[in-house]
């Protein structure tokens, strides 16, 4: 009989070394949500310990959850192929889009329905099918529900993350929660498990009273002002941002962490923010209503906490410009361009620095370079940035200190990395 999941918490691209770098790598989503199914779905049930540290696939610590009952689904849709893949997965590449949708699908919150129980091996093998050697049964436990947020992803190289559509990983210290005829089941987990069927479907908040919970990211900043958006009533599609000029903008996701935007200050070079949200069916939250907070001081350098959650005050704006959000563009005149070197190599690690150069005709505001690793390296240290890291995707936005360069004028980051050398991909800088 198989053995139930017990997958590990590692999650895209979460370190935890020298420095505790940021998750993710911030680029738009340039395309609209996938449609949620409106039937039922059916498919394989595994089971993890607990979220990544410090965040979850979402962009959020485990314990600012607003349920101790979460899952994950599946970033990709690949039967029978078990490469890796860069995320988000990009519009040329739409049919490898598992419900996990580029983290679209964060915060929503779905109601589980325990299905039939495996007699045989349920084991999640590649290329290998579900339930072999046995059969599906029917058992006591059928039937038994529970409400759960969707706070991680599955993006494993096994058959339940690439196979299965509607495979759902569940907390594991949930499964005894299940409740049937009003009594939590108690002993389903683990000697009645087996990676049994599910089927589920998205259903609003549970019970939501309050307001939307925000707090900025680890490493959040002026020039790069992470936040994380929770509590919400039906999931968060997206976040716009009042920028200077008094137009709404779209706020840069951060990589497939759904609940995670890079927004922009209303004032140039400020710290503070005007924001309102979008729910999973892309309308406004509240009827349109702006959030309004300030970057805290021990932010100033670069948040130190997993998250540092803020207070805000609410209210309605009508920009005089248009209202339809525009995409954040580079200051005119400003340019830069970045280059690489191996400063020293040992067994195992080596050390790189990265010069950015100002190419254009005004001083920059800030810059972020990104580029992508051959193999399986990661960044365990750095200094003078705040890198980013998701798979082999690495971004770096500047610190505090060393955003401001003068054209002409250079600036220089650096980082140290497991594995071995070899040259990197798509290097590139962007000016702000």
């Amino acid at each position: 009989m198989g053995s139930a999941s017990r997958r590990t918490a590692a999650r895209p691209g979460v370190l935890t070394v020298i420095a505790v770098l940021v998750v993710g790598v911030s680029v738009l989503w340039p395309w609209k949500s996938g449609a949620a199914p409106v039937a039922p779905i059916t498919g394989n049930a595994t089971h993890f310990d607990a979220l990544g540290a410090p965040y979850g696939g979402c962009g959020l610590p485990q314990d600012m959850l607003d349920s101790p009952d979460f899952v994950a689904l599946n970033v990709y849709h690949t039967p029978g192929d078990y490469s890796f893949y860069p995320r988000p997965i990009p519009p040329a590449q739409a049919a490898k889009i598992g419900l996990w949708d580029n983290g679209r699908n964060c915060g929503r919150f779905v109601q589980v329905t325990i299905g039939d129980f495996c007699t045989g091996v349920n084991d999640g093998a590649p290329g290998q099918p579900f339930c072999r050697n046995g059969s599906w049964v029917t058992d006591g436990y059928a039937g038994a529900q529970l409400t759960m947020v969707v706070a991680d992803s599955c993006g494993d190289a096994n058959a339940w993350c690439r196979d299965d559509p509607g495979h759902l990983d569940l907390s594991t210290a949930s499964l005894n929660r299940f409740v049937k005829n009003g009594v939590p089941v108690g002993d389903m987990h683990p000697a009645h498990w087996n990676n049994r069927r599910v089927s589920w479907s998205y259903v609003p908040a549970p019970n939501y009273t309050g307001d939307l919970k925000l707090g900025f990211l680890q490493g959040a900043q002026r020039y790069w002002p992470a936040i994380a958006v929770s509590h919400l009533p039906n999931g968060v599609h997206g976040v716009e941002f009042l920028g200077a000029d008094g137009s709404w903008q779209l706020a840069q996701p951060n990589s497939d962490l759904g609940q995670a935007f890079v927004i922009g200050p209303t004032a140039t070079a400020g710290t503070a923010y005007a924001i309102r949200v979008r729910d999973a069916s892309d309308a406004l939250v509240n009827d349109g209503r702006v959030y309004r907070f300030t970057l805290p001081d021990q932010c100033l350098s670069g948040c130190a906490a997993a998250y540092t959650g803020i207070s805000y005050t609410t209210g309605t704006s009508t920009p005089t410009t248009p209202t339809t959000p525009t995409t954040p563009t580079t200051p005119a005149g400003a340019s830069c361009a970045v280059t690489s070197a191996v400063t020293s190599s040992w067994n195992g690690g080596y050390q790189l620095e990265f010069t950015v150069r100002n190419t254009g005709s005004a001083a920059l505001a800030g810059w972020t370079t990104a580029f992508s690793f051959a193999g399986g390296q990661q960044l365990t240290s750095s200094w003078n940035a705040v890198p980013t890291q998701s798979g082999r995707q690495v971004r770096a936005a500047n610190e505090a200190y060393n955003g401001t360069v003068a054209a002409g004028a250079t600036t220089t980051w650096g980082a140290v990395v497991t594995g071995t050398s070899q040259p990197l991909a798509e290097l590139a800088c962007t000016a702000r």
